[in-house]
């Protein structure tokens, strides 16, 4: 008995001792549950809406005030143009604009039938139907109010929505199994080949040969990046002949921006390595630390306008957020560069870090 509790109190001090270990017991879980806690909801709040009022009357401000009483709703503009409505859209300020026509009042007073139009970004199909039946709840609110003197009154929508009119799923996975893919496969292989050479002890050889340490890491993860880029093709090609999902924008854009994404992956795979001492560690941090912020904040799964602000904060420093944007704004909705060149530039400045950061550690081992 004195021999199985000194075992026991041996494998406790292994435990304490390993700080990775009790990150993993108790850090893990204590994450799991606060970020499970308020991204996992089916509700959408403050999500961004134009509302274009060509009536101005006293029943369009009536429904406008109750929208912006409304916790789902936060009113960036009040446009008055459809082609402003549209560029909105296209630089995804927005989510949902509301239009009010000229006649609203007259057709409600005078024929009880009067007319809204809404129109939705479907890019992301499950959040355009909700923010929609959102807004049409509302309306039917104000309708139910004035049923009591007018009962015949009527007041219809007609919904409109964007880039995906028929609401199909794939739509929005596609872009965002892209950038998991992509993200995963990079970093999880180049950071397990690099700590496999550190294990066998060939990788000092490598960085006391008269090689440049940047020329090892380079033909450590060329490899990756030509294998990604066949990963990438076929993903397109299933998209496209399997899901029905074309390329509306540039395909050149595309798979110029995919390469930066996946350089940024591998770069994150490369100081993944230089942290861990086992391929054991690397695949965990690669696939835990990878897996749940791309599916977390990425956007693609859970709508990022419900987390608090810190959490928000937090997506901005997630590579895969940033190219999840970049391929809906391609391959979705079919805009052209200027329309991408703040995330393409987030994701080259991350890119430089990150090689930055892992070149100057590897130069530490050399010296």
């Amino acid at each position: 008995m004195k021999q199985f509790r000194a075992f026991v109190r041996k494998e406790f001090y292994h435990v304490f001792r390993d700080q990775k270990t009790l990150l993993l017991l108790f850090g893990l879980p204590i994450v799991q549950i606060i970020l499970f806690g308020f991204a996992l909801t089916n509700e959408i709040k403050d999500s961004k809406i134009v509302i274009c009022d060509y009536a101005k009357d006293d029943a369009s401000q009536q429904i406008i005030r109750k929208i912006e009483a409304s916790n789902n709703f936060t009113i960036k503009k009040a446009l008055m143009s459809h082609q402003q409505i549209e560029q909105a859209f296209k630089a995804g300020d927005v989510k949902l604009a509301i239009i009010f026509p000229n006649d609203f009042y007259d057709d409600l007073t005078h024929q009880n039938e009067a007319q809204i139009q809404i129109i939705a970004d479907a890019s992301d199909p499950n959040t355009a139907t909700t923010l929609t039946n959102y807004a049409t709840n509302i309306i039917k609110d104000y309708q139910a109010s004035l049923i009591n003197s007018q009962p015949t009154l009527q007041i219809r929508t007609e919904t409109r929505m964007l880039y995906n009119p028929e609401l199909k799923g794939t739509t929005n996975y596609v872009p965002g199994v892209m950038a998991l893919v992509l993200l995963l496969v990079c970093v999880l292989m180049t950071s397990v080949s690099i700590v496999k050479e550190k294990e066998k002890g060939t990788m000092e050889v490598l960085l006391v040969s008269p090689f440049n340490p940047l020329l090892v890491i380079i033909s450590k993860a060329l490899p990756y990046l030509l294998l990604s880029l066949i990963n990438l093709g076929i993903i397109l090609l299933l998209s496209v002949y399997l899901l029905d999902l074309p390329v509306k924008g540039s395909l050149l854009l595309l798979v110029a921006t995919s390469t930066l994404f996946i350089i940024t992956a591998l770069a994150l795979g490369l100081l993944i390595s230089n942290a861990t001492a086992t391929q054991q560690e690397a695949m965990i941090f690669s696939l835990m630390g990878m897996l749940l912020p791309t599916m977390m904040f990425t956007g693609f799964m859970f709508p990022l306008e419900n987390m608090p602000i810190a959490l928000q904060t937090v997506a901005n420093i997630v590579p895969s957020k940033w190219y999840y944007i970049i391929v809906k704004s391609v391959m979705i909705k079919g805009l052209g560069f200027s329309a991408v060149w703040k995330e393409v530039l987030i994701l080259l400045g991350m890119t430089v870090v990150l090689l930055g950061i892992s070149i100057k550690k590897f130069n530490i081992r050399l010296a």
